[in-house]
């Protein structure tokens, strides 16, 4: 039974992962996405998603000791 909560958890961080917006683009990888860029606080859903994103992962690494275990 814990595995499927593990399985759906990890779709659930997945897809919040690939949700979250990278500034930059493919720039980014040469180094030229960050430079003279200020820094930039989350707001509204930006900051909703970045905290549902650590708790899925938490609860990602809870499971997976869970199912250790048992």
């Amino acid at each position: 039974m814990l595995i499927i909560f593990q399985v759906i958890v990890s779709i659930f961080l997945i897809v919040l992962i690939l949700l979250q917006q990278r500034g930059g683009g493919l720039g980014a990888l040469g180094g030229a996405g960050g430079a003279g860029m200020p820094y930039q606080k989350r707001r509204g859903v930006e900051k909703m998603m970045f905290w549902a994103t650590i708790l899925a992962a938490a609860l990602f690494a809870v499971l997976a000791v869970l199912n250790l275990a048992y």
